[in-house]
């Protein structure tokens, strides 16, 4: 029998026996107990609604685990939300997956399901199925997670690359570089002036609120890894399109831009973690902006740009000077485990 710890994870936590169920029941279940779970089957089931169901997954392995504003507990389940959200769709329910290193500290664990089931229940999804593995010392960093994500898109709502259009407006729900800047600044024991936190925060409340204020949105996407500049550049190719945008008119904190001087990085490029692109209509600008500003998340929304016929596509940005450049995509990363 393996002896018994109370303080760190051993590989016996992971091996299907007595300290398995008790690291699930004790850590897990208690903080993430709902109705679907309860049933501890292989799975969880729920009747299907009318419209179309969208599907996401994703896996999280940022360095620190903790950082200012959040950690890889709340940016797993957000992350998550808000990829479902991209797609137009209501997220109704989550998974979560571990991978556990020998070692980690119990108490740590905790932390971050006890932020994982907060940031759930904060966003009325619930997390209903799971599963933990158990790594050797040495081997996996500590935590890894992975979430997947079910969803229900409302029946006529449509988001995708494909139906940006020339003469649509370019809009973000807010500022950025914080997460990216946050996450640097505990890793390299930075200090900033000002207070730099990360942006993690679900999303979907703001895109259900476009889509029931009748906004037509052709396309979104979260500004995650590569930030805006590498989001814009996928979008311009997935669509065939150019796109043109102000840099005088997106919203970069203070704190922040001076911390991307002072490191060398450019804010376009840095990750958010909540934060949107989005493509609508140009006659539709002045709606989707009111109603994104209701969200105190997304108070700087803004038309930073336009989508115009490119052979081949392209992305230029008009800088503060009035010259302009083109917006490539990085050859490789400014920060790496961000996610």
């Amino acid at each position: 029998m393996p002896i018994d710890s109370k303080k760190t994870l051993q590989l016996a936590h992971g091996g299907g026996g007595r300290l398995m169920q008790e690291l699930i029941h004790d850590v897990f279940l208690r903080v993430f107990h709902n109705p679907m779970l309860e049933p501890l089957h292989d799975g969880a089931t729920w009747p299907v609604e009318k419209g179309t169901l969208a599907f996401t997954t994703d896996s999280y392995v940022v360095r620190p685990l903790f950082f200012p504003g959040g950690d890889i507990g709340s940016l797993a389940v957000n992350g998550t939300i808000n990829d479902l959200a991209m797609c137009g769709a209501k997220p109704l329910y989550l998974s979560a997956g571990f991978i556990l290193e020998e070692g980690l500290d119990l108490d740590v664990l905790q932390r971050i399901v006890n932020s994982m089931a907060e940031a759930a229940r904060a966003a009325g999804v619930p997390i209903v199925t799971g599963d933990t593995k158990v790594v050797d010392r040495g081997k996996g960093d500590g935590i890894f997670i992975n979430t997947a994500g079910v969803g229900l898109v409302p029946g006529g709502v449509r988001v995708l690359p494909a139906l940006i259009q020339p003469g649509d407006a370019i809009l973000v729900s807010g500022d950025l570089g914080s997460h990216g800047v946050a996450v640097l600044s505990v890793r390299e024991g930075l200090t900033f002036a000002g207070n730099v936190e990360s942006d993690t925060t679900p999303l979907h409340r703001i895109v259900s609120d476009l889509v029931q204020s009748g906004i037509e949105i052709h396309c979104l996407r979260d500004l995650t890894r590569g930030g805006l500049a590498s989001v814009l550049n996928e979008l311009a190719v997935a669509a065939k399109v150019g796109m043109t945008v102000d840099e005088a008119v997106i919203p970069v904190n203070e704190p922040v831009r001076g911390a991307c001087e002072l490191l060398g990085l450019d804010p376009l490029y840095v990750a958010n973690e909540g934060r949107f692109a989005a493509m609508v209509p140009a006659q539709q600008v002045e709606a989707a902006l009111a109603v994104m500003r209701r969200h105190e998340t997304a108070s700087q929304a803004a038309h930073i740009g336009v989508v115009i016929d490119s052979d081949p596509p392209m992305v230029v940005l008009k800088t503060v000077v009035g010259t302009h450049r083109v917006l490539d995509l990085l050859s490789g990363e400014q920060l790496p485990r961000i996610c």
